[in-house]
């Protein structure tokens, strides 16, 4: 990935979760990227392939940062309760505004079939990673979307609110319900 390409990325990153994706021109995008109109669309032809590299940026750290934050922990049990500590982490942030898949959803995808499908895409693999953790601590597998459930919601309710507590409820609940899938898989087993 060129320079300038990388740059390009990061600011519409920052612009768009700031602001908003359609609130975001592309010449204001130009000029914050530092970049000429013509290098723009020689890395990009159009919004729409900005947008899309955004997300799969976004992906990437998301992805990335849940995983370095559960390889952490040893035990199973709290390997699933990490990601309520990195979401924690993550909306005691200055720069939090939500999730940007939700909010890219809900800006575009009515509008956008590729950026609906790349979130669901996204939605998608989060939960087959709870699935995979869920797995590995021995619950039974419709654990994994009600604590996908709970992040989900923690997200949307703490951009709304303005602060960090709705991780802390969120894991809060999350234990309730990996100690009841837990003892429940224990009871069927004796």
């Amino acid at each position: 990935m060129s320079e300038a390409r990388t740059r390009i990325v990061a600011t519409a990153d920052e612009l768009y979760n700031a602001r908003g994706i359609q609130a975001v021109g592309m010449d204001e995008l130009r000029a914050a990227a530092g970049v000429s109109l013509k290098k723009l669309y020689q890395e990009f032809p159009s919004k729409s392939s900005i947008v899309m590299a955004v997300l799969e940026r976004r992906h990437r750290s998301w992805a990335e940062g849940l995983e370095a934050a559960v390889r952490q922990v040893a035990e199973p049990r709290e390997r699933l309760l990490a990601i309520f500590d990195y979401l924690a982490r993550w909306f005691g942030e200055d720069s939090f505004r939500g999730c940007g898949f939700i909010n890219s959803f809900a800006e575009l995808g009515a509008v956008s079939p590729e950026v609906a499908q790349y979130a669901r895409e996204h939605k998608v693999s989060f939960q087959e990673y709870v699935g995979t953790l869920a797995s590995r601590a021995g619950a039974p597998a419709y654990l994994a979307p009600q604590l996908s459930i709970l992040a989900e919601g923690a997200q949307t309710t703490a951009a709304i609110a303005g602060t960090a507590e709705a991780a802390q409820q969120a894991r809060s609940a999350a234990e309730v319900l990996i100690d009841a899938a837990l003892g429940a898989r224990a009871s069927r087993a004796a």
